[in-house]
């Protein structure tokens, strides 16, 4: 296992600043997830840490070793790539040893590790074929069997599971945290979805146009968003945004009639009427009578089983509310919301930081 540290790293592709002083910190043995939308720099960074680029500017550390302009065979990590990057000519036993022969290993060790691995990811059925006569769930596990064989410091995925279809993705996704925690490595793993990043992090850094917007649990992260961007970026459907007004007591309103009520105390509320934006997740919303708090004219439903999406118009502004699949709505009804003063966000119009105390 090692620590990683990360201090003040950049990245140009000539005129264009892919990352711009990135500062990071991962606990030896924890589990790393970067996420964010494409072209936020995510895979640059773990290509930085992997020595697969040489960065602009900034340190790269792990532990006390300075890898900054290490070589990858230098750094003693392991990757798993989205596309696998098996050899195609080698079987499935030959690709699980490929690491291990390169490091000279004596061909004992090899077997030992490569009997070990395919045990615990289920391979032995499979140790003679060759990679085109696998699956592609079949071949990401064989990719991680290879990175696990090694028993290097550090873990990388880059994107392991986008070829694989949703099911899939699932088994595989809980396969590799039962892994990580079997084998008590510090792992970095990137995706642009939040539910693999949600459900594998320890600890989540959440990437926007080349910069950690925010990093913590991502549990602490999801509930206490630091922008509107991460606010937006995580939860599905994404958060509601409202233009209101706040008043020092705390009242917001968000148009001609529909008014919210926060505790002025969590919140950096100037005296006088101030313009916000307002977060409100959609699960966050229920259905009232008498003490509604707004009403939103539906446009349209899901159905989705379980549960139930409403969305429309509050004021002129669009939201969607979660209901229970008993709700039943029609396009052109009128809907009374409630929302949990609790549970309402607000951000600052210019810059979208939370004015959360």
């Amino acid at each position: 296992m090692t620590a990683v540290s990360i201090e003040g790293l950049t990245k140009r592709f000539g005129d264009t600043v892919v990352l711009r002083d990135v500062d990071l910190r991962i606990p030896d043995g924890a589990f790393a997830v970067l996420v964010g939308p494409s072209g936020c720099g995510k895979s640059t960074l773990l290509r930085l840490i992997a020595g697969l680029e040489r960065a602009s500017g900034g340190k790269i550390r792990f532990g006390d070793r300075d890898v900054t302009t290490l070589e990858p065979r230098e750094r003693d990590i392991a990757m798993v790539f989205q596309s696998y990057a098996l050899y195609p000519h080698l079987s499935v036993r030959e690709n699980l040893g490929f690491g291990l022969r390169l490091r000279k290993e004596s061909p004992a060790m090899i077997a030992q590790r490569v009997a070990e691995v395919s045990e615990m990811l289920g391979l032995d059925a499979l140790l003679d074929r060759m990679p085109k006569a696998l699956s592609g769930g079949q071949r990401q596990r064989v990719a991680m069997g290879r990175a696990i064989a090694r028993r290097a410091s550090l873990v990388l995925f880059d994107e392991p599971l986008s070829n694989l279809d949703a099911a899939l993705r699932a088994r595989v996704r809980v396969e590799i945290r039962r892994l990580h925690e079997e084998l008590d490595t510090t792992s970095i793993y990137v995706t642009h979805d939040q539910v693999e990043a949600m459900t594998l992090a320890d600890v989540m850094f959440v990437l926007n146009g080349g910069k950690v917007e925010q990093w913590g649990p991502p549990l602490e992260v999801y509930a206490e968003p630091a922008t509107t961007f991460v606010a937006g970026f995580l939860g599905s459907p994404a958060m509601n945004f409202l233009e209101g007004q706040v008043s020092a007591t705390g009242e917001v309103r968000l148009g001609e009639s529909a008014t919210l009520e926060v505790d002025p105390a969590r919140f950096r509320i100037g005296e006088g009427r101030a313009k916000v934006t307002v977060g409100v997740r959609a699960h966050d919303v229920e259905v009232a009578g008498d003490e509604a708090s707004f009403g939103m004219v539906v446009t349209y439903t899901e159905e989705l089983g379980g549960e139930t999406y409403a969305y429309g118009r509050i004021d002129g502004q669009d939201f969607v509310a979660r209901l229970d699949p008993s709700t039943r709505v029609r396009p052109g009804d009128r809907l009374p919301l409630r929302v949990d003063a609790a549970r309402v966000h607000l951000f600052e119009v210019e810059g979208g930081r939370s004015l959360k105390c």
